[in-house]
């Protein structure tokens, strides 16, 4: 099934974000070699692709995992968690309609 991990930043999460990105985007990247992952990006804090020093806002992942219980585990394990990032997430299953 998928599932949508939906996180939001604490304020002022840049720093801690550029240092925790690589280790973060490996995860991503596994998700990806393995055909599990749909998408994943992050929320720019103003309409920009490059938000510079506004930074963001939190992140969106949509992939495939067994169950909610496996989803919620690697959204735990997420180094941007490790790293203060985010200050909540929320994982729950979500339905692929379009495209």
């Amino acid at each position: 099934m998928l599932y949508a991990i939906i996180s939001t930043d604490v304020a002022d999460s840049l720093a801690a974000r550029l240092t925790a990105r690589p280790d973060h985007l490996k995860r991503l990247q596994e998700l990806q070699e393995q055909g599990r992952l749909v998408l994943a990006g992050p929320h720019p804090a103003i309409a920009s692709d490059e938000p510079g020093a506004a930074g963001f806002t939190g992140s969106l992942v949509v992939a495939e995992f067994e169950s909610l219980e496996t989803a919620q585990r690697w959204a735990d394990a997420d180094p941007y968690i490790h790293a203060g990032v985010y200050a909540s997430v929320i994982v729950k299953p979500f339905k692929k309609v379009f495209p």
